[in-house]
């Protein structure tokens, strides 16, 4: 059995109860709600998983480019990310390692808002990809599960 301070070692806790799909998500002193659209089944109460999975990467892109100016100095005066999720095909992605099953893809549009040089521009692209959130999504992943008491 866990003990409550190795319960409270976790960063973020989900609920969702008997009914539909909606769940709270407590994060931080901070609550949201996800559920899944109502096509599939859900009561469309909050962004999917996977649009929360796709606003980290876009606010974790959008705040590493706005550190990075800040502290180059330069005048970027705002971001804007779009990204959208798919599942593909492994043998229709040219670039991919993995040429058997589907794959997920992360397709991300940048925005950079002021007057850079082409410099400024080019570096800040770079910098795009190495935000943690990225960093993480494209490294290997170990999800540990366990079962809680109760």
């Amino acid at each position: 059995m866990a003990s409550a301070s190795e319960a409270n070692d976790f960063q973020v806790t989900a609920r969702v109860g008997r009914a539909e799909f909606a769940t709270r998500i407590e994060a931080g002193g901070h609550t949201v709600h996800a559920d899944e659209p109502a096509t599939a089944g859900g009561t469309d109460t909050g962004p999917s998983p996977y649009d929360y999975l796709l606003g980290a990467l876009g606010a974790c892109t959008a705040i590493t480019l706005r550190m990075y100016a800040n502290r180059k100095g330069w005048p970027l005066e705002g971001v804007v990310v779009q990204l959208r999720h798919s599942r593909v095909h492994a043998e229709d992605c040219a670039d991919c390692e993995t040429k058997v099953g589907k794959i997920d893809v992360i397709d991300r549009r940048i925005e950079l808002q002021g007057p850079l040089d082409a410099a400024q521009r080019e570096g800040l692209m770079k910098i795009a990809d190495r935000c943690p959130v990225h960093r993480t999504l494209s490294a290997e992943i170990k999800i540990r599960t366990q079962a809680a008491a109760g």
